[in-house]
């Protein structure tokens, strides 16, 4: 109830400008006011939603994951290889031919990931351990090509793992705004959100650590160093 999902709309377009009370507001992407952008935005802003039945009508995978590309004019040839990739890298591959409610849920969530990854709505939702780090590789493979990836996330330890810049909203409101470490030393920010420090940084804190550390791999790599 603290306006995340609703900010994500914003952003992708599906609600161009907004209002509250004598407060109106406007988004910018490039310069350019989304309003202006028509169907040109889905080119530069995708929407991953979180429940992946809400996006998924395809009767197969790879028509699914081609559809995006196809519906924004890319060749033909160009949109079956990016959705191979796109395959290989949410590990789908050798389900190109399956219908997509015939998966799992982790796998639809996968296959809507692989549609359109820019914007992801609680993306760890009924994931398990691999399907965490498939996402974080997805993630990072975005973050590598300079993309821009948003989530929407209740999951602080996923976060401290894959997100350099960290926002807490409540009550339609930013709270904090900075690098994970300085955001989750933020107690009383934390405290209204009502959110949890990543389990680590709990651990760190009842052993009296000086250092907060975020990660286990953080511990390890400060072990070696």
């Amino acid at each position: 109830g603290s306006g995340k999902t609703t900010l994500c709309a914003i952003l992708r377009g599906f609600a161009p400008s907004f209002y509250q009370g004598d407060i109106q507001g406007e988004v910018l992407v490039y310069g350019k006011p989304i309003g202006e952008y028509g169907g040109e935005l889905a080119t530069k802003i995708g929407y991953v939603f979180q429940n992946p039945d809400d996006q998924i009508f395809k009767y197969n995978v790879m028509d699914e994951i081609m559809f995006g590309p196809m519906n924004i004019g890319m060749d033909p040839k160009r949109a079956e290889e990016e959705a191979k990739r796109a395959l290989e890298l949410t590990g789908l591959s050798g389900k190109e031919k399956e219908n997509p409610y015939d998966l799992e849920l982790y796998e639809r969530k996968m296959t809507a990931i692989a549609s359109d990854v820019l914007i992801l709505d609680e993306p760890t939702i009924a994931q398990d351990w691999k399907g965490r780090q498939i996402i974080g590789g997805i993630i990072r493979s975005l973050s590598e090509r300079g993309k821009l990836v948003i989530a929407i996330l209740h999951d602080m330890d996923f976060v401290a793992e894959n997100f350099e810049r960290v926002i807490i909203m409540a009550h339609g409101q930013v709270l904090a705004d900075g690098t994970a470490r300085d955001v989750f030393m933020q107690d009383e920010a934390l405290k209204k959100a009502r959110l949890q420090k990543p389990y680590m940084m709990q651990l760190g804190e009842v052993l009296g650590y000086e250092r907060a550390y975020l990660t286990v791999d953080e511990i390890l790599r400060n072990q070696v160093s």
